[in-house]
C-alpha cells in the first residue's frame, strides 16, 4: 500500500490522551495509513509518523528547529531514508488574525502558502466562538493543490485533508500530511 497515494484523508486526535498529542491519519476508504505522535514536556516540538499505532515502523519526522519559537519553522524529513522533504514555517503575526505557513522545499525554497480560508472567518473564530471550524487552503507555485477542513465537533477534532486539486502531484503529500498534522497539533492549541 503507497500511503502517501490517497487523494483524501481524515486526521483525528486520539482521546484520552493526557499528555502530548496522538493523531490517526485514516485513507479515504478508512484504513489506517498512519499514527502520529507529539510527545509531552519536550523543549522542541518532535512530532513522529509510523505506519501503525504500535511504532515499528517510523516514515516522517518533524521537528522543531528552535524552542518556543512564535513564528516557528518545522523540519519534515523521511525517515527511513533521512532525505530532507522540506519545510514549514508559521508566520507568527499573521497568524494572531489568520493562520498562515509558508512552505519550504528540501534547498529551502519557498514554494507556497497554506492559509486559514477567510479573514471574517478567523476573526469570529478567535473572538467570538471557536465552534466554527476552520479550514485551509495549500497554494504550490500559484495554483491551489489541496485543502484542509475541520469537522464540526466538539468532543474530537477532525480534519479532512484533501488533495484531489492536485492530480499531478505538484505537491509531494509527504509535506503536505505534515503540514495537516502540525495544524491538528500546534493550532489546536487556540481551542
Amino acid at each position: 500500500m503507497d500511503r502517501f497515494g490517497f487523494d483524501k484523508y481524515v486526521i483525528r486526535r486520539k482521546v484520552l490522551r493526557i499528555f502530548g498529542g496522538a493523531f490517526y491519519v485514516h485513507s479515504s476508504s478508512g484504513e489506517l495509513a498512519f499514527y502520529a505522535t507529539l510527545e509531552a514536556f519536550k523543549l522542541k516540538e518532535d512530532i513522529r509518523l509510523f505506519t501503525g499505532e504500535d511504532k515499528q515502523s517510523e516514515v516522517l519526522s518533524i521537528k522543531a528547529r528552535r524552542m518556543m519559537d512564535f513564528s516557528g519553522t518545522y523540519d519534515v524529513n523521511d525517515s527511513r531514508t533521512g532525505e530532507r522533504i522540506g519545510a514549514l514555517q508559521r508566520q507568527g503575526l499573521r497568524s494572531m488574525i489568520q493562520d498562515e505557513w509558508t512552505l519550504f522545499d528540501a534547498q529551502e525554497q519557498k514554494i507556497g502558502i497554506l492559509r486559514e480560508d477567510n479573514t471574517t472567518m478567523a476573526l469570529l473564530r478567535r473572538f467570538l466562538t471557536n465552534l466554527i471550524p476552520q479550514s485551509f487552503d495549500v497554494i504550490v507555485r500559484g495554483v491551489p493543490v489541496a485543502s484542509f477542513d475541520q469537522n464540526f465537533n466538539p468532543f474530537i477534532k477532525r480534519m479532512t485533508v484533501d488533495f484531489t486539486l492536485d492530480p499531478s502531484k505538484g505537491l509531494d503529500r509527504r509535506l503536505g500530511i505534515a503540514a495537516a498534522i502540525l495544524l491538528c497539533a500546534i493550532e489546536g492549541r487556540q481551542d
